[in-house]
């Protein structure tokens, strides 16, 4: 079974609380899907080229139909001249992959699961810094020492907002915002006990 590293009020190893055996039986597509859905949505979908029917220009036939020799020529507005229309030019389109609630959930299951196989996953009861200093924030990242670091929090306050938010390899978001591919994306994630209980009864 999978076990989630647990930090006291000083962000020092204090024991390990275990995950719920189902999570090591989810399938790992699930991540796979909602990863894929949740990047196609952040696409802005912008990308649009005129086609012949669209450019301007090409009243006029551009030379005579027989008697030079060449091809057929009726309008400048072909592909095939600059200024001309895209043949097969992007058009808007629509990315957006269903992922249903049970799959999001799965989701979610698996990509905690994982962060607790690899060690990664810490639990703590509170993450508030009422100094609001970064050289704070910066001592609890350094005992975690990870790459970077996901900080999930029930409620962030305006000082621990403050202490964290210059630090470049840490990301703090609050319970509602935390999704799978956040989880996944990070090489360690740091958690209030509260929000991960809430968060695998939910799931």
């Amino acid at each position: 079974m999978s076990k989630a590293i647990v930090l006291n009020e000083k962000f020092e190893s204090n024991g390990e609380v275990v995950l719920p055996a189902s999570y090591e039986e989810i399938n790992k597509h699930n991540l796979y899907l909602y990863v894929k859905s949740y990047l196609a949505a952040l696409r802005s979908n912008t990308a649009r080229a005129k086609t012949r029917a669209e450019v301007s220009g090409g009243g006029k036939k551009p030379k005579a139909q027989k008697g030079s020799g060449a091809a057929r020529w009726g309008s400048k507005r072909s592909p095939l001249f600059v200024g001309g229309g895209q043949a097969f030019g992007p058009t808007k389109r629509n990315y957006n992959q269903k992922v249903n609630k049970k799959q999001k959930a799965l989701a979610l299951k698996y990509a905690i699961n994982a962060q607790a196989n690899n060690s990664t996953l810490f639990v703590v009861d509170s993450i508030k810094l009422v100094s609001g200093k970064t050289k704070e924030a910066v001592a609890v990242l350094s005992k975690i020492n990870k790459r970077d670091t996901l900080i999930v929090c029930d409620s962030i306050d305006e000082k621990t907002y403050l202490a964290f938010r210059n630090i470049k390899n840490c990301y703090m978001v609050e319970k509602q915002e935390v999704n799978a591919y956040l989880i996944a994306a990070y090489h360690s994630v740091l958690i209030e006990k509260s929000v991960l209980d809430a968060l695998t009864k939910e799931a």
